[in-house]
């Protein structure tokens, strides 16, 4: 892979209501997308954070240990995070690192902000 390629992740950001914000990721979660996946996630806070990886082809431990802070952050606030259409690949790679217990996970996006 190129590493433009390896660098890229596209993050769109929308609302389902003014509480449920929706990120969807197109690209890896690696070292070099860090501090864009990092802002993403700390931007404009709201009660509920569904974070869709249906674009997501794999994700390495510094995307894990983002991942693992924004569920940290959420949890001490007592705001919702939610992760959707995860690969086996990535649900593998939270598996291996022992964080897959942390997160809820959800097939859609409707399904994680009905059960917000």
């Amino acid at each position: 892979m190129s590493p433009q390629a390896t660098d890229s992740l596209q993050i769109e950001e929308r609302y389902g209501s003014p509480d449920q914000r929706i990120l969807s990721l197109t690209g890896p979660v690696v070292l070099a997308t860090l501090f864009r996946f990092q802002d993403a996630l700390r931007s404009k806070p709201t009660p509920t954070l569904v974070i869709d990886f249906t674009g997501v082809p794999y994700i390495d431990s510094a995307g894990i240990g983002a991942l693992v802070g924004a569920y940290v952050t959420h949890n001490k606030e007592g705001r919702t995070l939610a992760l959707v259409g995860v690969s086996e690949r990535v649900h593998n790679a939270l598996k291996v690192t022992h964080v897959e217990t942390f997160f809820r996970f959800f097939p859609s996006v409707e399904n994680a902000l009905q059960a917000a």
